[in-house]
């Protein structure tokens, strides 16, 4: 709390956002007068937001996995989060906590802690992992009555996009005065992004991040996203991560990039030496995340949209394949110098919980390791021909099961949090399946 006041008195804020992530990945939290704020030391709040479904409502299984009492956790600001916020009117600081229960232990059900619970496995074996981020984005047109389509936000000249633009310098331009206010909001709360890219889809952008550790760079996906819907409506526009908001444009990831650093020596352990381009324990990890993919696929898709994305012929992976600088399998394996080798998961969705896709990702990779598992051959053509079929689970329903089908991945994130997963988003799926949608009305109604 001392490094924490110092910042406030410092920066002279007048309010303070006391954040955290909850399983859907939105920020919870309080707003404090900043007095307040340091009386409270850190303060408390009820621990049944980290369970709640994104349409606010509980799991059945909600008093099974909380105490029926709605009893408070205890939250622990981390100074390493605090950062101002740009776009308010008053001083306004804000900060991510660790939430802790009653007796002091880290608690079981905060995606935080989950993060931190495989990051503390691989510094017991000696080993650090590296992460670097890249997440998409569309900027969409304001869009208050959900029954309409969505539509691809107009740029400077008032048209929108009618063809693919993927890398194109004069697409962003069009989209200039956002950007620049994205960047200094960026640069003002310290996120290290680092290139913007336009990508395929009409108004899709994606955002890459520099390498770092794990928490932090979870931390920062957490901001970025704040931010970036702040600076939308700040320009009168929307911007969002759903994994495929548009029937006709493709889906939006957020890949993440891994490697692991020996703790003593500094060294990258996926390297290889002049005989061999990779290391053992590359192959090891490669094969935990072929083999526990699958698995862990709810991780990277958690929401109902998110399984519209793995479909066929739509720039998204659909097996389990990996190859080198092959962008069509769900691995990737970029060229690059030996102490950067590196893994890029192209899996998860950007509407993911980037605390737990990160935590996934280690987590798989880590059973790898332990396990001595064997990766596949590269391939070196498409990672999906139009013989295959679709590996990768199709529904939240079915990557739900075969989580709860693994014990080894539900160890390892945590049986208690798996538990209350389970239970969070078999609610969401069951909710979206009350829905009757257009496709069937239209489809359905005179013709059955």
């Amino acid at each position: 709390m001392e490094a924490v006041e110092r910042f406030l008195k410092e920066n002279g804020i007048t309010e303070v956002e006391s954040t955290l992530p909850d399983m859907t990945g939105n920020a919870r939290g309080k707003f404090y007068p900043t007095k307040k704020y340091l009386a409270e030391n850190g303060g408390k709040i009820p621990e049944t937001l980290l369970v709640q479904t994104v349409t606010g409502e509980w799991a059945d299984n909600h008093y099974d996995i909380v105490d029926p009492a709605d009893r408070d956790m205890v939250l622990v600001p981390d100074s390493n989060t605090l950062r101002l916020v740009p776009w308010t009117d008053e001083p306004t600081a804000q900060v991510i906590n660790d939430c802790y229960t009653s007796d002091g232990q880290l608690h079981p059900l905060s995606s935080r802690s989950v993060l931190r619970r495989i990051l503390k496995l691989y510094e017991d074996e000696g080993l650090r992992p590296v992460i670097a981020p890249e997440v998409e984005f569309y900027l969409i047109q304001k869009n208050t009555d959900p029954d309409y389509e969505l539509k691809p936000a107009t740029g400077r000249s008032g048209r929108r996009e009618t063809a693919r633009q993927s890398y194109g310098i004069d697409a962003v331009n069009e989209f200039n005065p956002v950007i620049d206010t994205l960047y200094n909001y960026c640069e003002i709360q310290g996120l290290d992004v680092d290139t913007l890219i336009h990508e395929s889809g009409a108004a899709q952008m994606e955002i890459n991040f520099l390498h770092g550790d794990a928490l932090d760079l979870a931390d920062q996906v957490f901001v970025f996203k704040r931010t970036l819907r702040e600076t939308a409506m700040k320009h009168d526009m929307y911007a969002t991560f759903m994994a495929k908001p548009m029937q006709h444009e493709p889906g939006s990831a957020m890949h993440i990039h891994q490697s692991m650093i020996d703790i003593a020596t500094g060294e990258n352990i996926f390297a290889g030496d002049e005989n061999n381009q990779f290391s053992e324990r590359f192959y090891h990890y490669l094969g935990g995340l072929q083999k526990y993919t699958p698995q862990a696929i709810s991780f990277y898709a958690p929401n109902v949209n998110s399984y519209r994305r793995f479909a066929p012929d739509i720039a998204a992976p659909i097996n389990f394949k990996w190859g080198i600088d092959n962008r069509t399998t769900g691995l990737r394996v970029p060229i690059a110098p030996l102490s950067a080798t590196r893994i890029e998961n192209r899996f998860p969705g950007s509407d993911c919980n980037p605390y737990l896709a990160i935590a996934a990702s280690l987590a798989c990779g880590y059973l790898g390791m332990k396990q001595k598992l064997n990766a596949t051959k590269p391939v070196t053509t498409l990672g999906a021909d139009e013989d295959d079929v679709v590996e990768v689970a199709r529904s939240l329903g079915e990557g739900l099961s075969l989580l709860e089908e693994s014990p080894e991945l539900c160890e390892i994130m945590g049986s208690e949090f798996v538990k209350a997963y389970l239970g969070v988003k078999r609610a969401e799926f069951e909710t979206f399946h009350e829905v009757i949608s257009s496709w069937e009305r239209e489809y359905l109604l005179l013709t059955v």
